[in-house]
């Protein structure tokens, strides 16, 4: 296996907290900063999968950071600095208990939800006799809670306001920037081909004002279709070409794996990790239009805390 990146135990200088997530590690320093470490784990139905996939993380924290840079005139972001190629550092932020995905298109657990027959989705309703992956008039918004642990909830606004997870201010101000974030994605996918199918938004606030945070536009947390090819696809009813996770989600379907209990997920082999990071990278080159530079992983562990530190040490001189 190629060196991937896969746990981390870091003691930075003035480190409070650390958070191993599904894909991420973060790291607070002095309750003030986040330093968030893009691993080369992948997870699929809630599950961390046992391989890393080469440069993922890598593909996931450059993508992010440009598209944190390309719409921080829509909303300010939590970003500071990225001291390495799967580092991100930034303002700490009290998280929203709620995740805003968005969709364009009618795929995906919507679709899979519709074809049970629910004409609604998160109070919002849908028209009879849509199509898989049909385009919706206007794109919708189908908020989930975020679960410290399992799975993530589908949540309507009106609930969303009415537990108090967010104010109904608040909430109608991320309203309007998940909607205008992902008017510039689409936007800056069609520039390259691509359609931004659905994909999901994080908000925190600090100090009284509300900042986008994590990752966004990611083939992590977005799902995009090739243009040329999407309408084709749809009127012969096959699924669109598509840059996203779903094919690594198809792939463990096919080996009998949806994260249910008692279902062994399937044996990922050298050559299959390869082929998930050949996608990623060719993610990666197809949504930023510029040719993936992969970084020396020969010593990945060293070559993080090395930049990482002197990033925070140039930080506490200044």
């Amino acid at each position: 296996m190629k060196n991937t990146l896969v746990k981390t135990n870091y003691h930075f200088p003035g480190q409070t907290a650390v958070y191993h997530g599904k894909v991420r590690d973060v790291y607070t320093i002095e309750n003030d900063i986040l330093v968030m470490i893009v691993t080369d784990r992948i997870s699929a139905f809630d599950v961390i999968l046992p391989e890393g996939i080469p440069y993922k993380g890598q593909v996931l924290n450059q993508i992010a950071n440009k598209f944190l840079d390309a719409t921080s005139d829509i909303v300010p972001n939590w970003k500071t600095a990225s001291p390495d190629p799967m580092v991100t550092v930034g303002i700490r932020c009290e998280p929203y208990k709620v995740e805003m995905v968005i969709r364009g298109y009618l795929t995906g657990s919507a679709w899979r939800e519709y074809k049970k027959g629910a004409r609604s989705l998160c109070g919002v309703p849908l028209p009879d006799g849509m199509k898989e992956n049909q385009k919706f008039d206007t794109p919708i918004i189908t908020p989930t809670t975020k679960a410290a642990e399992g799975h993530d909830e589908n949540i309507s606004k009106e609930e969303i306001i009415a537990q108090g997870l967010v104010n109904k201010d608040e909430y109608e101000q991320i309203e309007k920037y998940t909607y205008a974030l992902f008017q510039r994605g689409t936007e800056m996918a069609a520039e390259k081909g691509l359609i931004l199918v659905d994909t999901k938004y994080e908000f925190g606030k600090k100090d009284g004002k509300i900042y986008l945070i994590d990752e966004i536009h990611t083939p992590d947390s977005s799902r995009y279709f090739y243009s040329d090819s999407y309408q084709e696809c749809f009127e012969k009813g096959i699924e669109p070409k598509q840059l996203s996770k779903e094919f690594v989600r198809q792939w463990l379907i096919e080996n009998g794996f949806q994260g249910q209990p008692g279902q062994k997920i399937p044996n990922m082999t050298e050559e299959f990790c390869n082929q998930v990071s050949e996608r990623y990278i060719e993610l990666y080159e197809i949504i930023t239009g510029e040719k993936f530079e992969k970084a020396d992983t020969s010593n990945l562990e060293e070559r993080i805390e090395r930049n990482v530190m002197s990033y925070l040490k140039k930080r506490s001189s200044h």
